[in-house]
């Protein structure tokens, strides 16, 4: 009987849809671990995580086989076993399952039993669910393979509990949220080893996939709740976990424990990591953005150099006779400290030419908010000419207040194609703009010190499309409109249940009522960065046509 055991976990990241890459990778990360019994991968590793309706191309699961038995192959050398996370096809419905492959063979697979179908979560449209999992036996150890949703259920682990399970290890595909890692750590690992009584080991990915990005983070917790790992967040990582079976129970010997990114320094980092693999997987030579002198957007730009670096940042001033001196020079200002590519291009010509071909038609009627979205829009086809002309893609500066109540123009400032601050609210801009100017971020590779005049950061938030323009002319105090929002949005209050809490009924119904009739914007909005448990997108699916009024 086997009293030792090493087994590696790779935390590692995954092209979707690239399936011999992902095995080759997993191949090297193999080699790697070279002395390990055991090699465990993320869940659906080969497919790459979420594959959302990819996954129902039958060509891809027919080459999903073919890789599955290359890797399986590998395994003949007598090295480590793999436990691979992939899909299989069996009696006309898909599973997500983990298969062991040793001996130059596929010998056990496991299918996932539970199938999250909630938030950005779809996977009921796609796999069947398997029944209660057995433990796998692998050279006299039963290893319990709760994948992923599997590990929030007691029933599930307890089953494995039950069916004889010494060891838990669970392979998952888990997105970054805001406190997500204390939960993961306590609330579910930690419940599952006191019902249980059995150790375990949290194997998580890392990357950015369109709005998602994976933190990594994995962990190993004893039966005694002690972390025996903790790998780092963001980065790939590969670590041979050493376990001995004392007294009839298996303990994993203590190694290194990562220390955790505290708040905002997390949030900056998903939003480094989701920007620069989208960029990089969908092969943008860079980004392209409009820099106004305010907030936001300086936050985009620093965001952007951290991810991609200062060379593959362009940021752009478009002046129109509203915007004041003080927002030139902080532009300036912004653009020298981040070290990037600044151009000047006035809309004032397009202003006139619009208002021209427009003064007919709107002969007899006053300005109002038509003018002010025409230099919106003006600077939205600028800003895409750029990008059409030399490749880079636009990143859109708009933050989730914003985009909470439709402050945004649709086809102006909305356009583009990802933005990093979609799901931050204007008071997590602030936040971040003051520990990025205070901290250079461990995957920068932009400067370190201050990135934006601090200016930037105090003064009156503006559009600058009218004279004297402030948000707080038609919105209330960003520390008085957050709250509502999340309120509102992440935790679905209703306005009487925001009332008991202190805030005035009329301002929340108008909250309320922006909040809905906006949907329409969202749905054509890009995607960006998930940092939230209801980010706008897949997180919360609201119709855009209903009367509903919760006063």
């Amino acid at each position: 009987m086997t009293e030792k055991i090493t087994i590696a976990l790779a935390q590692m990241t995954q092209s979707v849809g690239d399936l011999a890459a992902n095995a080759d990778a997993m191949l090297e990360w193999r080699a790697r671990a070279g002395g390990a019994d055991l090699i465990v991968y993320p869940e659906l590793q080969l497919i790459g995580y979420p594959p959302e309706d990819l996954v129902l191309k039958p060509a891809l699961v027919d080459r999903a086989n073919r890789e599955l038995d290359r890797l399986a192959q590998a395994t003949a050398d007598g090295g480590p076993a793999m436990l691979v996370g992939t899909v299989v096809a069996a009696q006309g419905v898909l599973f997500n399952v983990v298969a062991l492959l040793e001996g130059g063979a596929v010998t056990q697979i496991r299918q996932k039993r539970e199938l999250p179908n909630y938030g950005t979560f779809d996977e009921k449209r796609l796999f069947a669910p398997g029944p209660l999992p057995a433990p796998i036996d692998f050279r006299g150890i039963r290893i319990g393979v709760p994948i992923c949703e599997d590990i929030w259920f007691p029933f599930v682990t307890a089953h494995l509990k039950a069916e004889g399970a010494e060891i838990l290890i669970s392979p998952n595909g888990s997105p970054y949220e805001i406190d997500k890692d204390d939960r993961r750590i306590n609330a579910v690992a930690g419940t599952r080893v006191r019902e249980t009584g059995l150790p375990i080991a949290y194997l998580n990915r890392v990357g950015g996939q369109d709005e998602l990005v994976f933190d990594g983070a994995s962990f190993v917790m004893n039966a005694d709740l002690s972390l025996a790992h903790r790998l780092p967040e963001w980065e790939e990582a590969l670590v041979l976990t050493q376990w001995e079976k004392r007294e009839g129970r298996w303990t994993c010997l203590p190694g290194a424990c990562d220390v955790p990114d505290e708040r905002p320094a997390d949030i900056y980092h998903a939003m480094v990591l989701g920007l620069r693999d989208y960029v990089n997987r969908n092969r943008f030579p860079g980004v392209v953005l409009g820099l106004s002198g305010g907030l936001d957007s300086a936050l985009s730009a620093a965001v952007a150099v951290d991810a991609l670096g200062p060379e593959r940042v362009w940021c752009v001033m478009m002046p129109s006779r509203f915007t004041g001196q003080e927002s030139l020079d902080d532009a300036v200002e912004c653009a020298r400290l981040l070290g990037v590519r600044y151009d000047t291009i006035p809309i004032e010509p397009a202003v006139g030419a619009f208002d021209a071909m427009l003064a007919d038609t709107f002969a007899g009627h006053p300005r109002d908010l038509t003018e002010e979205n025409l230099q919106s829009r003006i600077r939205g086809v600028t800003l895409m000419a750029l990008s059409n002309k030399f490749g880079h893609m636009l990143l859109t500066t708009g933050n989730k207040s914003e985009m909470s109540v439709g402050y945004a123009t649709i086809y102006g400032d909305m356009a583009g194609g990802y933005s990093v601050l979609k799901d931050a609210y204007k008071t997590t801009v602030f936040d971040l703009s003051r520990w990025r100017n205070a901290h250079r971020p461990a995957l920068g590779l932009g400067p370190a010190g201050p990135v934006m005049p601090e200016r930037v950061i105090t003064k009156p938030p503006t559009a600058e499309l009218r004279e004297n323009q402030k948000d707080e002319d038609s919105l209330p105090p960003y520390e008085v409109l957050d709250p509502i929002l999340y309120g509102l949005v992440e935790e679905e209050l209703s306005v009487e249940q925001l009332v008991a809490r202190g805030f005035e009924r009329e301002t929340v119904a108008r909250i309320e009522r922006l909040l809905y009739v906006a949907e329409y914007k969202r749905r054509q909005s890009p995607p960006g960065v998930k940092l939230g448990t209801r980010n706008f997108g897949r997180d919360r699916r609201y119709p855009i046509t209903s009367a509903f009024r919760s006063l």
